[in-house]
């Protein structure tokens, strides 16, 4: 065999991620040509900016310092400030930080609090002289004081100016507000009106700081996919006209999302003055007469990136790709049908782990007859060992009569010596769809396995080094090499046992180094992935072993 081909496949598939990232995700310099094309920043429409310093009290100060309605649904709940009319405090209800239980993932938080985050809706006018509402403006409660399914609440402001706005919000049961947002106008005056969005978030949070995964602004803005680092939108802000799309501040597993009213152009913004925001206007102003109203509708999304969730809003909601609010990657189509074919098992078994193995059983079941016609090529390459090395040793000196002699044996034999490779090309492609559904999906996070498994989205956690925790020594996360990862280098080494050994003793080194590199390099990646490609190991093993028998190769 081609020992070159096998270590070079070897290495693509132990590197798969971060070879992704290098040959797959665009260049800093295509993102700037992109932009370039992209970016539109002359509109009529004004620039919504705000200057203010961040006042940092705690979460319940910044709470109290305004009136509040309360909402609440089956996934959620949280209070509209009264100060500001904005969505500024939400909670998770069914998704802990960790495993415990004990405290729900807090996702939205007054501006006043360091780790603000909060969703503002609102008009502007070019109009001079008129008093509009702000950040600052204190709305009334008109009926209703709960925000439930069913239960709208609205919010009024008068300006003494004639002009009176008004907010219908309603709420459903998983993560959607609707927004309503009228003015009615009693003066004699005539003017007009831009309905805008924002979401504004005090800083960045941790980020994974990876190329599989995408944190940070979002949006997709006629059909086309924008997504911005918060680094990139520090160092140049980006702007857009669209006539369909959304916008929002992804995390790994939440996401909020401003949807303008449809039919409607828009001008959409991603920009850095002191804090982070991403925020719509319309472009077309609307004149609002004496005696007249205007209105204008803004859906929020405030999301668990449950594919379910995230797919059904796209479908009956209409909004345009709003499936890539979960990062599928280059790969979707492949990624997101595996995402499909685990959670299937899974629904059926009750277990993610169980999933794997048997999407993993599947998976060889499909490629049974090509790797069985690898497997009989390499069993041929191992009886035709002797005659490799007879052959090396008669021509070391002549390499030209040597590759000659070679290929006609292979031509005899009927061998190809690079079709051992094919099963692990094979696995290239699940490899790396695997980590991507174990990486990105919220359905796998805190989802366990058996025995010491409890998250199937993160690492082993327990490590060679400390015998798996029958010392009392807790090492350092460098040194955390756990079973799952020392089965998956074990069951790699038997299986290079059972493929032809390379004549050059330095090639022979290198692969029975390999396995302890893979391990080692893997220890770090997502329990879930590490079982998957260990039962993968085993079951290769298994269909490689009956080939032999079946070709009377010996193992040993």
């Amino acid at each position: 065999m081609d020992t070159k081909n096998v270590i070079a496949a070897i290495s693509l598939s132990a590197a798969v991620i971060i070879l992704y990232s290098l040959f797959f995700a665009p260049s800093p310099n295509e993102f700037k040509k992109i932009d370039e094309q992209k970016s539109s920043l002359s509109s009529e429409a004004p620039k919504l900016e705000e200057s203010e310093k961040i006042v940092e009290l705690s979460r319940d100060q910044a709470l109290k310092e305004s009136n509040r309605v309360e909402f609440e649904n089956q996934n959620i709940k949280g209070s509209i400030s009264l100060m500001g009319g904005t969505i500024d405090d939400l909670i998770f209800k069914n998704y802990t930080e960790t495993l415990d239980g004990k405290n729900k993932i807090t996702l939205l938080n007054p501006k006043k609090y360091s780790e603000g985050y909060f969703v503002e809706t609102g008009w502007v006018s070019s109009s001079k002289n008129i008093e509009l509402p702000s950040s600052n403006t204190s709305w009334k409660v008109e009926g209703n004081n709960k925000l439930t399914p069913g239960n709208p609440v609205t919010l009024v402001w008068n300006n003494n100016q004639g002009i009176s706005f008004k907010k219908k919000i309603k709420i459903d049961e998983k993560f959607l507000f609707s927004i309503d947002q009228i003015i009615t106008n009693q003066s004699e005056k005539s003017y007009d009106f831009y309905a805008y969005g924002q979401i504004i978030r005090n800083k960045s949070p941790e980020v994974t700081n990876f190329y599989i995964l995408h944190e940070g602004l979002i949006g997709v803005l006629n059909d086309q996919l924008v997504e911005k680092d918060y680094d990139d939108i520090e160092e140049k802000e980006f702007s857009q006209k669209a006539e369909t799309g959304w916008l929002g501040i992804t995390d790994k597993y939440w996401i909020t999302t401003l949807i303008p009213e449809k039919n409607k152009e828009f001008r959409a913004d991603f920009n850095f003055k002191n804090k982070f925001r991403a925020n719509f206007i319309e472009t077309k102003p609307m004149e609002l007469e004496s005696k007249g109203t205007v209105s204008s509708n803004v859906r929020v999304i405030v999301a668990a990136k449950e594919v379910d969730v995230i797919d059904n809003y796209a479908e009956k909601s209409n909004i345009s790709k709003f499936d890539l609010a979960i990062d599928w990657g280059w790969f979707y189509f492949f990624t997101k049908n595996f995402f499909f074919a685990i959670d299937y098992f899974f629904k059926l078994t009750g277990n993610f782990g169980i999933a794997i193995v048997l999407i993993t059983i599947c998976i060889r079941i499909l490629f049974y007859p090509l790797a069985n016609y690898s497997f009989k090529s390499m069993a041929k390459m191992k009886v035709l060992q002797p005659e490799m090395t007879r052959l090396k040793e008669l021509h070391k000196d002549d390499k030209m009569k040597l590759q000659q002699e070679m290929m006609a044996l292979y031509k005899k034999e009927k061998v190809n010596p690079v079709s051992g490779c094919l099963p692990i090309f094979i696995q290239i492609p699940f490899f790396f769809a695997i980590y991507k559904v174990l990486f990105v999906t919220l359905e796998m996070r805190h989802q366990s396995f058996y025995g010491w498994i409890k998250d199937l989205s993160e690492r082993d956690p327990t490590s060679i080094f400390n015998l798996f925790g029958l010392i009392p020594w807790d090492p350092p996360s460098f040194l955390i090499i756990g079973v799952w990862p020392c089965l998956m280098g074990l069951t790699m080494y038997l299986q290079q046992k059972l493929n032809p050994t390379p004549p050059d003793p330095i090639q022979q080194k290198i692969f029975m180094f390999f396995p302890l590199f893979l391990t080692i390099i893997l220890a770090p990646f997502p329990s879930g992935l590490v079982i998957y490609w260990t039962i993968n190991n085993i079951l290769t093993m298994a269909q490689q072993l009956v080939i032999m028998r079946q070709t009377k190769v010996k193992t040993t």
